[in-house]
């Protein structure tokens, strides 16, 4: 177990990717188990059939490949990070939904349903839930599958991930029983003796600038015009910039936000098509209003929102998803560095996404994850 992460309740590991026998090494620093589960966040320089071959841990194994990793130092980069769940606090059960292109609701209710009777009989004493979801970043399908999960998941909080590719968006592996899957989800079902708490944060303010998305093909979400006129180019002219510069520092300094449920939840650019569409991280269809959002002080935010978590009892760690717009937005800014030291003091580890999920919804330029308190706070 590295920095002190966990007090017994759970464990972690990092290696840089290209170590040889790097299961082996990781499954040596997480020490002893048993363990309910493991998580493995995975740099795409790493040999993910190497690493999957060594078969190197005694207890289940789900991961995805990342746009960087959050260790006990902090942001990492490069590098393959283990988070163990101790089994004598945490009881799991994995799903793996295995083709996001025919999601069977009314069958997928069903196994949520049984897991979670399941997990009930195991530890019928521990009071405490909620679901991990790790799914494929570039299928698109992490608005369904999300809305599916909600309406078997019950009161369970869900919060996950979308595999990532670094900045490269070509292919991104979900992690299931030591096979790397495309166009697939994997779910931990956790229950727990300790308290746990699922939460999302982001450091946006939506602005009094609006737009309307006036054409777009929601399958690959994509938007043409945005009010009646060339997407980019009009995105461009509110920003005040030439089309050419947009970049995906330009998207993270300055997205748009939609209106749901009365919150504002971020519909993330990934890029511009070279026909001019914008492609989005996100669900989008005509007729949306868009508003702009400006970003607050990232640093001075994250710290504020992880010291309420730990208000009356802090967390013994923290598992979270935080969204590439995030870091390439730090990176920009240089607080790269003092955001890092926020994340190693409040025993933050988790990896970086293209996009999360909070209960029914796929969100982006977020940090969502669950703070897990030493049992009896």
């Amino acid at each position: 177990m590295l920095g002190g992460i966990g007090e017994g309740l759970v464990a972690t590991a990092q290696v840089p990717a290209e170590t040889p026998g790097a299961a082996a090494r990781l499954a040596a620093d997480l020490g002893v188990g048993p363990f309910a589960c493991i998580f493995l966040f995975i740099s795409p320089e790493a040999d993910l059939a190497a690493l999957l071959a060594e078969n190197a841990f005694d207890a289940p194994v789900i991961g995805c490949t990342t746009a960087g990793e959050i260790s006990a130092d902090g942001y990492a980069e490069g590098s393959i990070v283990a988070f163990g769940l101790h089994a004598e606090y945490f009881a799991t059960d994995i799903l793996l939904i295995p083709d996001l292109a025919t999601i069977e609701r009314d069958a997928l209710i069903g196994r949520l349903i049984r897991s979670r009777h399941g997990l009930a009989e195991r530890a019928p004493t521990w009071e405490h839930e909620f679901a991990f979801l790790m799914v494929d970043g570039l299928s698109t399908r992490e608005d369904e599958l999300t809305a599916a999960l909600a309406s078997g998941l019950g009161p369970v909080p869900l919060f996950g991930g979308s595999a990532a590719d670094g900045t490269r968006f070509r292919e991104t592996f979900v992690i299931h029983e030591g096979r790397a899957l495309r166009n697939a989800a994997v779910l931990a079902m956790v229950r727990s003796r300790c308290r746990v708490k699922v939460f999302n944060l982001d450091h946006l303010v939506p602005t009094e600038t609006r737009m309307v998305v006036t054409e777009a093909n929601p399958a690959n979400r994509t938007v043409r015009c945005i009010n009646a006129e060339p997407a980019a180019r009009e995105y461009a002219r509110l920003l005040g910039k030439d089309p050419g510069q947009l970049d995906t520092f330009t998207f993270a300094a300055h997205p748009v936000v939609v209106r749901i449920g009365g919150r504002h939840h971020v519909r993330a650019i990934q890029r511009v098509a070279p026909d001019g569409d914008l492609v989005f991280f996100s669900a989008i269809d005509e007729g949306l209003v868009l508003t702009l959002a400006e970003p607050q002080d990232m640093v001075t935010h994250l710290q504020r929102e992880l010291d309420a978590l730990a208000i009356g009892s802090a967390p013994a760690a923290i598992l979270a998803c935080d969204c590439i717009l995030r870091r390439m937005e730090a990176m920009e800014k240089q607080k790269s560095g003092a955001l890092s030291a926020i994340l190693r003091d409040h025993r933050v580890v988790g990896f970086s996404t293209y996009g999360e999920q909070l209960n029914s919804m796929h969100v982006n330029q977020t940090m969502t994850g669950v703070a897990i308190y030493p049992p009896g706070v």
